[in-house]
C-alpha cells in the first residue's frame, strides 16, 4: 500500500519542480525542505531529519531509516514597493507597483539503503529564482520591466557510515537554469517613432555541479555537519527580440544571443546539540561565493551585430555570510515546536550597483514551526517565517549620449519584506 502510494506522489513532484521569488540573499532559495523553515534552516547540514538532507548534507543520510521519502512545497511572497526619488527617466512615470508576488517552490527527495553503512538518495528541487514585474512603463523600465530565474535541480547522492561517530557524503547536479529579462529600449520622448519599443531576452540552458558532505556524531546528543556544494558555470542560449512601431529597430535589434553566468558555491557548518529530554539548540554558518556573479553580458551570435554585446549587466556581487540559530521544544511524543532567527548579508555593494531586477538587502528572519508525528514512520511539518528588511535605496544610473542606450537614472528607495509559508511531509517505508 505504502509503496504504491509513493510510486505515485514522485512522479507529480517531478512535474511540479519549479522556482519562485528569491527570500535568501542574491537570488538563491533556501527552501529545498519546509521542515528547516520553522529553524530559519539554522542546524541544516546537521539535523538530518528525513530525506531532505541529500541537498543539505547527503552525508546525513546514514542518520535515516532503511528507506525514507520526503517532499513539500514552500510559498514565497516578496514584497518590492518602490518610492521615486527623483529619477531622471525621461517619458517613463510611476513607482511601478509592488514588483513581488506569490510564489511556489516545491521538493522531493528518496533516499534508499543498500545495507546498513551504505546508502543512496536522489533529491529535486530549485536552489535558485526570482522574479520581479513592474508596470510597463513605470520610471525604471528602461532598466527592467520583469526579470525572472529559474532553476531545476536533480541531486543523486551516495553516503558510507565510516563508522560509530563519522559519515561522509557526495552528489552530482544537473541543473537547468531559465531566464526571462524585458524592457523598454530606452527612455524615448513621445516624438520618437519607437518611444514605446520592447526588447525581450529568453534564453535557456543546463550545467552540472556537485556536492561533498560530513557528518560527526561525538555524543548521542551532539551533531556537527559540513557541506560543500560547488559552483554551476552555466552557458544560456536564446534570442534577444525586439518589438515595437519601428520596422528598423525590431529587425536591427533582434537575434540569437548568448549569456554566460557562474552561479555561486556554498560552505556550511551547522551544529545542533540536545539539552535534555525537550530542548535541543541549532546553529548554522554558511558562506555563499556571490563574487562569482560579477558583469554578466549578453551576447549577441547571429545577424549583423552578431560578435558584439547587447548588453552587460553591472551586477558585481559580493560574497556573503548567513548565521542561524534554532531550538526545538518537544511538547510530547507527538509533537515538536520550532523556533529561529537568522541574519542574512546581501551580495548588492551599494546603492549605485542594486539593480532595479534585484533590489536586494540585508534582511533578519523570524521564524515559527511544528512537527506532528502523525504515526512512528510519518511526520507532517509546517512552518512560518517573516523576513524583515530594512529600507532598500538605490541610485542606479545607467544614462548615456546614445539614445538606443540610455536606460536612465533610478533613484529611490524600496519598501521590502518577505513572508514564508511551508509544509513537508516525510516517511519511511
Amino acid at each position: 500500500m505504502r509503496r504504491t502510494m509513493i510510486a505515485r506522489m514522485i512522479p507529480a513532484a517531478l512535474l511540479t519542480i519549479g522556482a519562485g521569488g528569491a527570500s535568501a540573499s542574491g537570488f538563491q532559495l533556501l527552501e529545498q525542505n519546509a521542515s528547516g523553515l520553522g529553524n530559519a534552516y539554522a542546524g541544516s547540514a546537521a539535523v538530518a531529519e528525513n530525506a531532505s538532507t541529500i541537498f543539505f548534507n547527503p552525508a546525513g543520510m546514514t542518520q535515516l531509516q532503511a528507506r525514507e521519502v520526503s517532499f513539500g512545497v514552500a510559498a514565497v511572497r516578496p514584497s518590492f514597493d518602490f518610492k521615486n526619488r527623483g529619477s531622471q527617466a525621461g517619458a517613463l512615470t510611476g513607482d511601478g507597483k509592488d514588483a513581488g508576488g506569490w510564489s511556489a517552490i516545491p521538493n522531493a527527495y528518496l533516499s534508499w539503503a543498500l545495507n546498513k553503512d551504505l546508502y543512496l538518495g536522489v533529491g529535486l528541487g530549485a536552489p535558485f529564482g526570482l522574479i520581479t514585474d513592474y508596470d510597463e512603463s513605470w520610471v525604471g523600465a528602461a532598466q527592467s520591466i520583469k526579470f525572472e530565474i529559474k532553476t531545476y535541480n536533480i541531486n543523486p547522492s551516495i553516503a558510507y557510515r565510516v563508522n560509530d561517530k563519522w559519515s561522509i557524503g557526495a552528489g552530482v547536479s544537473w541543473q537547468r537554469m531559465e531566464a526571462e529579462y524585458e524592457r523598454a529600449v530606452g527612455i524615448f520622448g513621445p516624438p520618437l517613432p519607437f518611444s514605446s519599443s520592447m526588447a525581450k531576452l529568453d534564453v535557456d540552458g543546463d550545467a552540472w555541479g556537485w556536492n561533498i558532505g560530513a557528518l560527526f556524531t561525538p555524543s548521542p546528543n551532539m551533531k556537527v555537519g559540513v557541506s560543500y556544494r560547488s559552483k554551476v558555470d552555466h552557458e544560456l542560449d536564446g534570442k534577444v527580440k525586439v518589438s515595437g512601431p519601428s520596422a528598423a529597430l525590431n529587425a536591427g535589434g533582434t537575434s540569437k544571443a548568448q549569456v554566460d553566468v557562474e552561479l555561486p558555491d556554498t560552505f556550511v557548518v551547522s551544529v545542533a546539540q540536545k539539552l535534555d529530554d525537550r530542548w535541543e539548540m541549532l546553529g548554522d554558518l554558511s558562506w555563499t561565493g556571490w563574487s562569482s556573479v560579477d558583469f554578466v553580458d549578453i551576447d549577441r551570435t547571429s545577424g549583423p551585430a552578431a560578435g558584439t554585446t547587447a548588453q552587460t549587466l553591472k551586477v558585481e556581487f559580493k560574497d556573503t555570510w548567513r548565521l542561524a540559530l534554532g531550538a526545538n521544544y518537544r511538547l510530547n511524543d507527538a509533537w515538536k515546536l520550532k523556533f529561529g532567527v537568522a541574519r542574512d548579508q546581501s551580495p548588492v555593494k551599494d546603492r549605485q550597483r542594486r539593480l532595479v531586477a534585484l533590489p536586494d538587502q540585508d534582511r533578519t528572519w523570524f521564524t515559527f514551526g511544528g512537527q506532528w508525528k502523525t504515526t512512528k514512520t510519518t511526520t507532517l511539518d509546517l512552518g512560518a517565517a517573516y523576513l524583515y528588511v530594512r529600507d532598500t535605496k538605490i541610485d542606479n544610473n545607467q544614462s548615456s549620449l546614445n539614445p538606443l542606450q540610455n536606460r536612465g537614472r533610478v533613484t529611490g528607495k524600496y519598501d521590502s519584506n518577505v513572508w514564508l509559508l511551508g509544509a513537508q511531509y516525510s516517511m519511511a517505508f
